[in-house]
């Protein structure tokens, strides 16, 4: 029994957005010029977009904090050091042990090492005030996106087990402006960055697709690439989805929700094991992989997609 949880174990996907609850925060700091604006105010919009409407996120859990007051015509916060960190403390109380969370830092940023930052509205936080905000999630798998210009040096400041850093440059001297913003979420909000086409997009799916379309707009204009989009954790990013299309046949929907509480409940265990006797949590996590693995048979026979 306890070979086959372990064979059950490497084929059960750990921590994907599709099979725990997703929760998301975009921050979009100043924009600087009317192009600026407008270019943040479309990642928003997508993000937004996405988070509703692909991966079922509710209004509890998607916070949106921008330089204004209002974004696309919906009154919000606006993006202050102590907005942003009041966004977190409200969080904390609601992403739960296995949970996804991922955050989408949008705007003109510079490095200085742990003191690297994103030009907000009034003081800009550091990137070890934001180090600082994410440790209460420790259980939870955490997505970090800078998507600013310089943003390379956020990764070893924020990096660690359990979190994917993804930053739009690989250093602080990468200062142009950066396309990255613009390929990553429109890969969270469209089918084509799902290279294997199995209806999730993992982390490094979207990351993957968004460096690549970069180049591509680099080399047909000419340019010589002045932005390298880095992911510190390629393994944990391939891991980790941001949701799947929901089925349309209402038997297969329920038994994939009752997978995903299953693998929920897995994510939150794996990460008390630490905590726990070595017994009671082999036993209980065969119990849990032994239950995914006849929900998904079922969902198999009732025609569904894995």
């Amino acid at each position: 029994m306890a070979c086959l949880a372990a064979g059950l174990a490497a084929s059960v996907p750990i921590a994907s957005a599709g099979a725990q609850r997703m929760h998301v925060l975009v921050v979009a700091g100043l924009s600087g010029d009317p192009a600026f604006r407008q270019r943040f105010a479309d990642a928003v919009t997508a993000t937004r977009t996405a988070a509703v409407q692909r991966w079922g996120v509710s209004d509890s859990s998607l916070l949106v904090l921008t330089e204004d007051s209002l974004a696309a015509g919906r009154p919000v916060r606006r993006s202050t050091r102590e907005n942003i960190g009041a966004a977190f403390l409200v969080l904390s109380t609601r992403v739960q042990p296995g949970d996804v969370l991922l955050v989408l830092l949008i705007g003109h940023g510079s490095g200085e090492g742990p003191q690297s930052k994103v030009n907000l509205p009034g003081p800009d936080a550091t990137a070890t005030e934001y180090a600082a905000w994410l440790r209460p999630f420790a259980a939870q798998q955490v997505v970090f996106v800078n998507a600013a210009t310089g943003s390379g040096d956020f990764v070893p400041v924020l990096a660690g087990p359990g979190r994917v850093v993804i930053t739009a440059t690989r250093s602080a001297l990468e200062k142009n402006d950066a396309e990255f913003l613009q390929h990553f979420t429109r890969a969270l909000g469209g089918d084509d960055a799902d290279a294997d086409k199995d209806g999730r997009l993992s982390v490094h799916e979207a990351f993957r697709f968004a460096r690549t379309e970069v180049a591509k707009s680099y080399e047909r204009t000419n340019r010589m690439l002045t932005e390298h989009a880095v992911v510190s954790d390629s393994l944990a990013a391939a891991r980790i989805t941001f949701g799947r299309r929901a089925a349309a046949d209402p038997r297969i929907a329920a038994l994939i929700a009752e997978r995903q509480a299953l693998e929920s409940q897995v994510a939150a265990l794996r990460a008390k094991k630490a905590s726990m006797d070595t017994t009671a949590y082999e036993a209980e996590l065969e119990r849990l992989l032994l239950a995914i693995a006849e929900k998904s048979q079922a969902i198999r026979a009732a025609g569904g997609d894995l």
